[in-house]
């Protein structure tokens, strides 16, 4: 059986619709389902996430271990900052801080909230109990209202809520088969922003968003687990 490549296909089907939708995902939800239904993916639905795809008949039982791939950002495709006071744009420096920061948070809270109580290792191998997840974020938006030239000052950046969304596979490790696919947007807690300083080391509401996702990963392995003991 051939897999496709997640990659292409986002990057071809995906993600265009998804910085053109807004956030009720309007008539381009049919045109993703579409693409699903080609890759072999059908609509479930997952409390807490917006669209979910499942290939028939999978299920998440048996798997014991996870393989976390790096997790990739990618900012929204209008995201044009300057620098406040200034019509200076942020680096390639500064950009890459920003997305590495983010990645970085993100990936620490699946693993931490994964692992957690007795819950499923993050491993660097395949194997017929480790599930393989990748993790994308996309339409990441991004304003600067202090960029921080001196060197004592730390650097303060703000992501926009409702400006951070995730698509994600679950894949078995050893086959390279996708499990399931989820896309999902989230906006940040209370204030509305999302507050990365000292260059995304940092990122509160960044991590606390990425946790509710890890969350929900982890809800539907335990269920996976409890009704596989049950049998």
């Amino acid at each position: 059986m051939r897999i496709p490549n997640f990659a292409r296909m986002a990057r071809a089907v995906v993600l265009p619709m998804l910085l053109v939708a807004g956030p009720a995902w309007p008539a381009s939800s049919k045109s993703i389902d579409e693409a699903m239904s080609a890759d072999g993916l059908q609509r479930i639905k997952v409390k807490g996430i917006e669209l979910a795809y499942a290939r028939p008949g999978a299920t998440l039982a048996g798997y014991k271990r996870v393989e976390l791939d790096p997790v990739e950002v990618a900012f929204h495709k209008s995201w044009e900052p300057t620098k406040t006071g200034s019509n200076l744009k942020l680096t390639t420096a500064e950009r890459e801080s920003i997305r590495t920061g983010v990645a970085k948070a993100v990936r620490d809270e699946f693993v931490r909230v994964l692992q957690d109580k007795d819950g499923y290792p993050v491993v660097d191998e395949a194997g017929p109990d480790v599930l393989r997840v990748k993790v994308n974020v996309v339409n990441l938006y991004v304003s600067a209202p202090d960029a921080g030239t001196s060197m004592g000052r730390s650097r303060t950046y703000v992501v926009s809520a409702g400006e951070m969304t995730l698509v994600a596979d679950l894949i078995d490790s050893e086959t390279g088969d996708v499990i399931a696919r989820v896309i999902d947007r989230r906006e940040a807690r209370n204030t509305g922003y999302v507050s990365l300083t000292g260059a995304g080391d940092n990122a509160a509401e960044a991590r606390a968003i990425a946790a509710e996702w890890a969350r929900i990963l982890r809800r539907a392995l335990d269920n996976a687990r409890e009704l596989n003991a049950r049998r």
